[in-house]
C-alpha cells in the first residue's frame, strides 16, 4: 500500500502512517485485528510534530466543552463535530483524509464510510478533566443499518485512567480475556463498536486525559426514529440539546 503525499501539513501525518504500516506491516496489522475480535492496538502511530496541528486548538476549544453527567455511569466532557468544524477544522481533515480511511479500511476488511454530516458524533472530542471523570461499561451500539467501527487517537494523557476492555466477551466459543491500557497520545485503537465491551476508569485529582474520537459506518442509512433516538443519546450523555439537533445549522 503507497500512499501519497499532499501539499498540506497533513503531510506528516501521511508519512507518519506509511511508517507505522511499513513497520508492521499492514497485512500483520489486519491479521491481528481479525484475530483480536476485531479489535487493534497501534501504538505511535502519530508522533509529537503530526498531533502538533491538533493539540494546537484545544486552548480555544475548552470554553465549549459540554459537561455532562450520568449518575453510575459516565460523568466528563466532549466537543461534537460541529463545534469542531467551526472552530478546528483540522479535526475534519484527519477523519476525511482518503489515506486515512483507506489504511482502516483494509485493516478491517470492510468497506468504510463516513457518517452523514448530521451526526455530532462523527468525530468528537472526549475531555476528561475533573476528579472522578469515567465512563462506564458499555457497547458503541450502531444505530445504523451497517457496522459501526470505532477509533481512538489519544491527544493528552496526563492521568491514571485506563481504557479497559474485554475481547471476546460475545463470542461463547472463545475464553474472554480482560485487558487495559494507557490512551497515550499518538495511540490509534480501532474496534467494532458491536463487539467491544470496554468503559474508562475514574480520572484522579489535578489529572487530565483528552481522546479523539471517530466513528465510520458500512452503512450510513438510519431510519428517522433511530436517529431521532441517536440524537437524544447525544443530547443528553455528550453534547447537549442544542448542539446535537442544531450544531449542523
Amino acid at each position: 500500500m503507497r500512499f501519497v503525499p499532499r501539499p498540506n501539513f497533513w503531510n506528516l501525518t501521511l508519512a507518519a502512517l506509511e511508517t507505522v504500516f511499513a513497520q508492521f506491516e499492514i497485512d500483520l496489522l489486519k491479521q491481528k485485528f481479525a484475530a483480536q475480535n476485531e479489535f487493534l492496538v497501534v501504538e505511535n502511530l502519530l508522533g509529537p510534530e503530526t498531533l502538533q496541528p491538533l493539540l494546537a486548538r484545544l486552548p480555544q476549544l475548552r470554553p465549549s466543552v459540554h459537561r455532562n453527567y450520568l449518575p453510575k455511569h459516565k460523568k466528563g466532557g466532549s466537543v461534537s463535530r460541529f463545534m469542531l468544524d467551526r472552530m478546528a477544522p483540522a479535526f475534519e481533515s484527519l477523519y476525511t483524509l482518503p489515506e486515512f480511511t483507506q489504511g482502516l479500511s483494509y485493516i478491517t476488511g470492510r468497506s468504510l464510510l463516513p457518517c452523514p454530516g448530521d451526526d455530532p458524533h462523527t468525530y468528537a472530542l472526549y475531555c476528561y478533566t475533573e476528579p472522578g471523570d469515567h465512563i462506564g461499561w458499555h457497547y458503541d451500539t450502531s444505530y445504523y443499518r451497517g457496522l459501526r467501527y470505532t477509533v481512538l487517537l489519544g491527544l493528552v494523557d496526563r492521568s491514571s485512567s485506563r481504557l479497559e476492555y474485554q475481547l471476546c466477551r460475545d463470542d461463547p466459543e472463545r475464553e474472554t480475556e480482560s485487558l487495559s491500557l494507557a490512551l497515550a497520545p499518538g495511540m490509534l485503537v480501532v474496534f467494532n463498536g458491536d463487539k467491544l465491551y470496554h468503559r474508562v476508569t475514574p480520572l484522579g485529582q489535578g489529572e487530565e486525559r483528552i481522546v479523539l474520537t471517530m466513528e465510520y459506518v458500512t452503512d450510513a442509512r438510519m431510519s428517522a426514529t433511530r436517529r431521532f433516538i441517536s440524537n437524544m443519546k447525544d443530547s443528553i450523555a455528550y453534547f447537549g440539546f442544542r448542539d446535537a439537533f442544531q450544531g449542523r445549522r
